[in-house]
Order: structure tokens, then sequence, then C-alpha cells
């Protein structure tokens, strides 16, 4: 049988799997895929399924780059997942068993189905969008289901793979299958100091090299101009950018909004984003008796988020350890309100504190923490003196060392050597 070659006249390609495109909450991969074409690679985006949402950001549309959708589920898809990996089989059985082979073994160890459907989808991809396209390595983004899917991929077609590990996809994930996944890949990537250690800690004695590189933001969308504000007034306008999930604390900001009020503290509150705690966290709203106080503001396009900013007086994030262990890394909506000069108050979790220096860029308090929390906001909004040191301090800090332009000449070069080094025809 002849062999699948991925060649084309072009310059080699990186196929860039991705759970979700375009998806808002993940717009920091965005603007990592232009910025990495605007390096001179060349890109295919392979999308486990398209984006949810009504809103995209802007980035979205200078992308250059094809986009292709996998089947994303197995039974409205079967004739077409199981008919190119039947194919696929007949032409290349050895490496199709072995492929085959893992995929059961990881299937063992996890006792999930999604294993099997990771590999069809791997193989449908394979078979299907692989010849031809110039992909020369894969890159997947999430260490969870788009790794797997690039693990199966990268045995069936012999190709190398790498993937970028970033918050719940690390510490929700079966140790043994991530340490498999880091020991097949060519490299991984990370975007904290803190991930860096727990994934050096699952790899130990592994070879594969683990890099870190923050993701950073575009400080000039982000940027509120020269001035900044080191004294406000009331009502208080206070500020939350979040997914309305567990790890983002909200209930203890909403307590802590609570104690302020109570204290005579004059605020309003917006809480901008969407998720499946909404429901929960209107109920505790009016348990509090906040409802006048707050406004659920939902999705916004980022030039209405940076319009929030840019009103606002105080940046609150409580960010916390989820039950199932999920957890931030350091949430970009931090980045954002530093870079236009808000002030912000966190939670020492995960690597927060890699960005947001206690009395230095921000304030820092224990997760769960209510009452610290509020005495943290009521500070940042009283006392002049402390946002005089904050505000430039925190801003600098976001430009010197989280432009996301500047960040990305490492990635960028990383990949370029990735693609000079795979091979360009494989069996």
């Amino acid at each position: 049988m002849p062999a699948i070659s991925a060649l084309s006249s072009g310059p080699p390609v990186l196929g860039m799997i991705l759970k979700g495109y375009p998806r808002i909450s993940e717009t920091f991969i965005a603007h990592e895929i232009r910025l990495l074409e605007e390096a001179g690679l060349a890109i295919r985006i392979l999308s486990m399924r398209p984006g949810r949402e009504a809103i995209a950001h802007p980035v979205v549309r200078a992308i250059r780059a094809r986009v292709d959708y996998l089947p994303e589920t197995f039974l409205p898809h079967a004739p077409r997942l199981l008919f190119r990996n039947l194919i696929l089989g007949l032409r290349r059985p050895r490496r199709y068993a072995a492929g085959l082979g893992l995929a059961l073994k990881r299937l063992r160890r996890s006792g999930n189905p999604a294993s099997l459907r990771h590999f069809l989808q791997a193989g449908w991809l394979v078979e299907r969008l692989l010849p031809g396209s110039g992909i020369v390595h894969l890159h997947a983004h999430f260490a969870h289901s788009p790794a797997s899917v690039a693990l199966y991929a990268a045995a069936l077609a012999a190709l190398p793979f790498s993937f970028t590990a970033h918050a719940k996809d690390i510490y929700t994930t079966d140790p043994a299958q991530l340490r498999e996944k880091i020991a097949r890949a060519r490299f991984v990537v990370t975007c904290t100091d803190y991930n860096a250690r727990h994934l050096g800690r699952i790899a130990a004695g592994l070879p594969t090299p683990i890099h870190r590189f923050y993701h950073g933001i575009d400080t000039r969308f982000f940027d509120s101009g020269p001035e900044l504000r080191f004294t406000v007034r009331p009502p208080y306008r206070i500020l939350t950018v979040a997914r309305l999930i567990a790890k983002k604390g909200i209930p203890t900001i909403l307590k802590a909004l609570a104690r302020l009020k109570g204290e005579g503290v004059s605020f309003v509150y917006t809480l901008v984003g969407e998720g499946p705690e909404r429901e929960n966290l209107q109920r505790l709203l009016r348990g509090l008796g906040l409802e006048g106080d707050c406004r659920l503001a939902g999705t916004l396009a980022h030039e209405a988020v940076r319009e929030e900013y840019r009103r606002a007086d105080l940046f609150v994030l409580a960010s916390e350890v989820a039950p199932d262990g999920d957890r931030d890394g350091i949430p970009n909506v931090l980045l954002e309100a530093m870079g236009m000069g808000v002030p912000v108050a966190a939670t020492r979790v995960s690597a927060i504190p890699e960005l947001v220096e206690e009395g230095k860029t921000g304030l820092l308090v224990s997760p769960q923490d209510a009452a610290a929390l509020a005495a943290a906001m009521r500070r940042l909004l009283s006392d002049g003196e402390l946002r005089r040191r904050i505000l430039p301090a925190a801003r600098e800090r976001v430009r010197a060392e989280f432009d996301n332009r500047r960040l990305v000449g490492a990635l960028a070069r990383l990949h370029r050597e990735a693609l000079e080094r795979a091979p360009r025809r494989r069996d």
C-alpha cells in the first residue's frame, strides 16, 4: 500500500489541534496562533468542535490558517469515522494495530470510553486531513482530549507531536495518563512556573523537555493611557471578569461585598462572564441582599470588557482550588486589569503570586477568606498612597514581562525548530 504523505508544495506546516475554535474564553490561543503566523510559521487548525459562542474576538478574523473540524461525537458520525479508520487500517495495518493497542491500554487504565473516540478521531484526521496538508508536526492545546488526539494521530502517522498544558487539563488528568503523553511528546509547553514544577514531578526521570512560556496579553489593546487614578470616590466601581465556575471563587467575592455593604461602603459591582454557576450565584446575591448593588453582565466582546476596565476602580478575583482539583494558572484578566491601571485584589492560589506581589503589584489573601478579601478591597479603594505605589508598578510589570508580542518569539523558535527537525516523508 502507498504511504500516507503530508507533503505539499509549500513550507512545512504545524498542525494545531484545539478542543474548540473559536472560543471567546480562549482568545489567548487565537492571539498565539496569529503571532506565530506573523513570525512566519504555516499553521493549520484542527478543531475537535466548532465554537459555541455568538461572540468572536477580532483576532480570529486576522488568522490566515485553514480550519478543519473533526467529527465531534461518535454516534452521529460513526459511518464517517469508521470508514476512514478502516481505510487507514488497511493501508497501514501494523501501525494501526499499534495505535489501537495504545488506545486500548489507555482505556483499561482510565475506564473512560472517550479514549476510543479520540483514537477514531485521530484516525479520521490522519486519513482524511493529513494527505497533502504539509503537516509535519502536531501540537495540541490542552493536555486532556486534544493531546489525546495528537498522541494517537502521531502514532498512526509516525509524526512527532507536542502539547501545551494549561490549568484544568493538568490537575484533573490522571497522572499516569499524563506521564505517558509527556513520555511520547517531543516537548511540552506550559504557561507558569507553578505548572512546570508540577509537570516536572509527574515526568520525573523522563527526557522530554518542559518549557515555560507565559501567555501574555496584547498590551497595546489593554492600555489605559498615561493617566492613572490614584484617588477614587464612592460609589466605587468594582469589577470581576470570569467564567462562572467553582474555581473562580465568586461566592467569596459576593460575601466580601456583603461585608463592605454592612460597613457602609457604597459600590456598584459588575460581574462579566457566563457559566454553569449563574443560577447559584443569583440565589446567593438575593440571600446576601446584594441584588441592587450587582450587575451580571454575561459574556461581552473584548472591546466592551476593555470599557468595563476603564470604568473600574478595583478588580477582584478570588480563585480557589475546585473540588475536582481544577485551578487557575495566571488568569489573563488579572493581566488585563493591571495593564489598564486597575488595582487587583486576588488570592494566593497556583501561579497568581508569580504576577501579583503582595503590596507591590496588588494585594493577595488566602482563598475562601471573605473577611480578608473585604479588607484588601477596602484598602485598595481608600488608600491613595497604596494605589500610587501599586498602579504604576503593576502596569510596568505587565508591559515588561507579559507582552504577548515579546513572549511569542521564543515559542516561535521552538516550533520552528520542531518543523525543521520533523521528517518530510513517512512510511
